[in-house]
């Protein structure tokens, strides 16, 4: 039986190939599958620049396997201690911030649909034992999803021994990352130590656990929807405290959860409830603060400064992470679809004065939308939103020397609207996971 589910790979698929036997396997997998399924194959690595000579060996190795498959391959690196340091991560956050931003970037230029990452059953169900290790709900016991957006993982199905002994037997060659004989990390005490323990209860634990996880995921995904349900009845992001407090819990977390776009923790959880149930006090989580204020919760950022400005690489990617978001800036040429989306704007760029930055809301700026007909102030449109104060100043606005071009959630200015057939900057705001 083949567990390799080619049904996840989308029109084009680019294979995110580290070099290591998991990604060289997924690789060759569908590679396999191209003629069959009509699938294109694309690839992309990224070189985390964290293990000096290992890891540009690993890129060296990458370039000559897809060189070899005749596979286009779209490479980048980047400091990632730096950006951790720069914006407060820690080094595991900040390279799958960095890896993932650079994923999303290679797709949109070649044209995939879909990102493959080789994550297999072992992993799987090694997330779920560390899930379980730190007292995780149903969402981390769960594991890995088969898919999150355009991100697919169609190894899930397939054991780490199922992937060596296809290797093995085609002669096929891959690299080995040193830090994963390290038992100074925990998946890797968890591979080396219980593992093998489990497999012996269970020759097919892995396997179980991928069951396990099907069965958590569909619970998942029923309360979660139940919780979107609840918050859909309350527009503008601020929930009743008196209505959220008499839900039953597992769904009162998930639609805190679901405010919030930072992973929150059971303490977390636990202190924006109590603030709920008092109906006039906050709660500090990561990314901001939930405020309850005449029964009423709301969630922003925990200070009330603005965003800081941010010159626009262009063509590159800008992070924001106050917001969560990534802006993704490129040029098209002979634009025919003038994009009407509220986070993605098509600028004529000759129409741009000086740079472009990202900064928070100024007093006085004023906008007019497209397709509105009319010129309005950024304050009355976001009052018109219903966006709290407490969060008003972290909308990113984009600027050129003349003033707002656009307000990510809000549109863009008529002055810098593209026209179908000429030369476009194209920006796109992406959330990071």
């Amino acid at each position: 039986m083949d567990n390799f589910d080619f049904s996840l790979l989308g029109k084009r698929v680019l294979c995110a190939v580290s070099g290591g036997a998991d990604s060289v396997y997924m690789l060759h997998r569908c590679l396999e599958a191209s003629g069959s399924c009509g699938c294109a194959v694309l690839a992309a690595h990224y070189n985390h620049c964290l293990r000096g000579e290992e890891s540009d060996r690993d890129e060296h190795f990458v370039r000559e396997l897809c060189d070899g498959l005749g596979v286009e391959c779209a490479f980048g690196r980047g400091d990632v201690a730096a950006y951790a340091s720069e914006h407060g991560m820690g080094t595991e956050e900040a390279a799958r911030t960095m890896r993932y931003a650079f994923l999303e970037d290679a797709a949109s230029r070649l044209g995939a649909d879909t990102i493959a990452t080789a994550h297999n059953a072992d992993d799987n169900a090694e997330t779920m034992l560390l899930a379980l290790v730190r007292g995780s709900g149903i969402r981390g016991l769960a594991g890995i999803p088969p898919r999150r957006g355009n991100i697919v993982r169609p190894m899930l199905g397939v054991t780490r021994a199922e992937i060596e002994e296809y290797l093995k037997a085609r002669g096929l060659k891959h690299v080995e990352d040193s830090t994963n004989k390290s038992l100074e990390y925990s998946r890797n005490r968890l591979r080396a130590l219980v593992m093998p323990v489990l497999r012996e209860i269970n020759p097919e634990f892995a396997a179980a656990a991928g069951r396990a996880s099907r069965l958590l995921r569909a619970d998942e995904e029923c309360l979660e929807a139940m919780a979107r349900d609840f918050l859909a009845g309350f527009p503008g992001e601020r929930v009743s405290c008196a209505a959220l407090t008499a839900l039953d819990r597992s769904l009162a977390s998930r639609a805190v959860r679901l405010m919030c776009p930072r992973s929150l923790e059971f303490g977390h959880v636990e202190a924006v409830l109590a603030a709920a149930r008092d109906g006039n006090a906050s709660a500090d989580v990561p990314g901001g603060r939930f405020r309850a204020e005449r029964g009423v919760l709301s969630f922003g950022p925990a200070e009330s400064a603005a965003l800081p400005e941010r010159e626009l690489a262009i063509p590159g990617l800008t992070p924001v992470p106050e917001c969560g978001i990534i802006l993704e800036a490129e040029f098209t040429e002979n634009v025919c679809e003038i994009h009407t989306s509220l986070n993605t704007f098509c600028f004529q760029y000759e129409s741009i004065c000086g740079t472009i930055c990202c900064t928070a809301r100024r007093p006085g700026d004023r906008m007019r939308p497209a397709g509105r007909g009319c010129t309005k102030k950024l304050a009355d449109l976001f009052a018109e939103k219903g966006v709290p104060a407490s969060r008003r100043e972290l909308i990113p606005v984009l600027r050129d020397g003349r003033g707002v071009l656009a307000a990510v959630g809000f549109g863009q200015d008529e002055r810098s609207a593209a026209k179908p057939g000429g030369r476009a900057l194209v920006v796109r705001v992406r959330k990071t996971d």
